[in-house]
């Protein structure tokens, strides 16, 4: 059983955080996460800074240029990732764009996701029909190509639940990401859609904030996804952040296995 499998088994619901690898700096980035993961999250995603991120609202958008601006790339990213899972098996998930893999040569960035333990990649700007041309790639190295599901997806909903791997990306609302006052969106009902076609966990994110969104988005789902609001901590406290990510991190997972308790 990978990774990712084997959190939803142990869990049954999940609290998954993301942040942007290179803000403020990647020794930070490293704290967060060991700070994330004591606090309980089941997954980390990490974002891999890009100059051009569709999907990304402003928070993240600034994160990336941080990043940028602080001498991240892909190589150091990778190394980060040998050196946590020296000391976590907490799955970590990369959220890139088509772009960057390609720059960086597909089975080269799938040849390093398997030896360094990356369990999953997003890509926001990859549609249904075209993840076959990534599937050569991330397939032979035990990759999972989580998708995405949006409120606009309707009738392509089983197409794309039927070949998810690892978790399946639930978008709670239309437009790019950033923290929301309300979800109005029905996700029982996309949630329904997906569980007639695959078992495969499904998550809910985008707009996520408050452990209340969280406890109501993981009671009709397997988890809920949150990460303008951790990147937000990060861009006030810098590399003192760590702590105040462990204290919401902590309050979001309290949450999420509240949902977990019939």
């Amino acid at each position: 059983m990978n990774r990712i499998a084997k959190a939803f088994a142990e869990k049954k619901k999940l609290f998954i955080g993301f942040i942007t690898a290179g803000d403020p700096d990647l020794a930070t980035t490293k704290e967060l996460v060991l700070a994330m993961v004591k606090a309980g999250v089941g997954i980390v995603e990490f974002g891999i800074p890009f100059s051009d991120p569709v999907a990304e609202g402003e928070v993240i958008q600034r994160a990336d240029l941080r990043a940028l601006a602080a001498g991240t790339t892909t190589d150091k990213i990778f190394d980060l990732v040998a050196e946590l899972r020296r000391e976590t098996q907490v799955p970590l998930v990369f959220l890139t764009y088509a772009n960057p893999i390609y720059a960086y040569g597909a089975e080269r960035f799938f040849t390093r996701c398997e030896e360094t333990g990356v369990d999953g990649v997003i890509v926001p700007d990859i549609p249904y029909e075209e993840r076959e041309e990534m599937r050569p790639y991330s397939e032979p190295h035990q990759v999972a190509l989580v998708p995405l599901i949006a409120p606009t997806s309707k009738d392509r909903i089983q197409k794309i639940a039927k070949i998810a791997q690892g978790y399946v990306y639930i978008v709670s609302s239309l437009g790019v990401t950033g923290v929301r006052n309300q979800i109005t969106t029905d996700i029982g009902a996309i949630v329904e859609e997906v569980r007639k076609a695959t078992s495969t966990p499904v998550a809910v994110g985008f707009g996520i904030a408050t452990p209340e969104q969280a406890n109501a988005m993981a009671k009709v789902s397997d988890g809920a996804i949150v990460g303008s609001a951790i990147v937000k901590l990060v861009e006030k406290y810098g590399k003192d952040a760590p702590h105040y990510v462990y204290d919401y991190v902590k309050s979001m997972v309290e949450a999420v296995e509240r949902a977990a308790q019939k």
